[in-house]
C-alpha cells in the first residue's frame, strides 16, 4: 500500500463522517467512539478493484495484536472488508495518532472462543449479532508487521 494512492472511505455516511473526523483530528475525535468501546480505521485492498478502502472498526487487544469483529450486524454475509483481507492480508491500521501496517489474519478455532470473549465483553451485541445468522462471525487478528 502506499500513501500517495486514494483512499475510498466506507459508503455508508455515518462511518464516512466518523473516519473523516477520526484522520482529521488523529483520533482525538473517534478513537473513543462510545463511553469504553475505541476504534481502530483500518485499509484493506479492494479484493476486484484494486482501490484502497477504509472502514471504522471496534477493536480489542491480544497482548500486542488488535483484535475486530467481522460481524456486520448479524447479516448472512461477510462484510466486504474481510473479504478484501481474505485476498490480501497486509493491511493499513490507524489507532488513534498511531498508523502501521499489519497481516491481517482469521483467528483459529483453538483461539477464538478466548478472543470473542474479549470482544463481546467490549461490544455485547456481538453475541446477538451470530444468535442472528447462520455464518460463523469471524474475530481477526491484526498483527503489526
Amino acid at each position: 500500500m502506499t500513501s500517495r494512492e486514494d483512499v475510498l472511505d466506507s459508503p455508508t455516511s455515518w462511518v464516512a463522517g466518523h473516519i473523516r473526523r477520526y484522520v482529521e483530528t488523529d483520533g482525538a475525535e473517534g478513537h473513543e467512539w462510545r463511553p469504553g468501546v475505541f476504534t481502530l480505521l483500518l485499509t484493506t485492498r479492494g479484493r476486484r478493484s484494486g482501490k484502497l478502502r477504509r472502514t471504522a472498526l471496534i477493536y480489542g487487544r491480544d497482548g500486542e495484536d488488535y483484535l475486530v469483529v467481522a460481524s456486520q450486524g448479524g447479516a448472512p454475509e461477510h462484510p466486504a472488508w474481510y473479504l478484501n483481507l481474505m485476498t490480501d492480508p497486509q493491511v493499513e491500521v490507524q489507532v488513534g495518532a498511531e498508523r502501521f501496517t499489519a497481516r491481517a489474519r482469521t483467528a483459529t478455532a483453538e483461539e477464538k472462543p478466548r478472543m470473542w470473549a474479549t470482544m463481546s465483553a467490549i461490544w455485547p451485541a456481538y453475541d446477538d449479532y451470530q444468535a442472528r445468522t447462520a455464518r460463523e462471525i469471524p474475530v481477526v487478528v491484526l498483527e503489526r508487521a
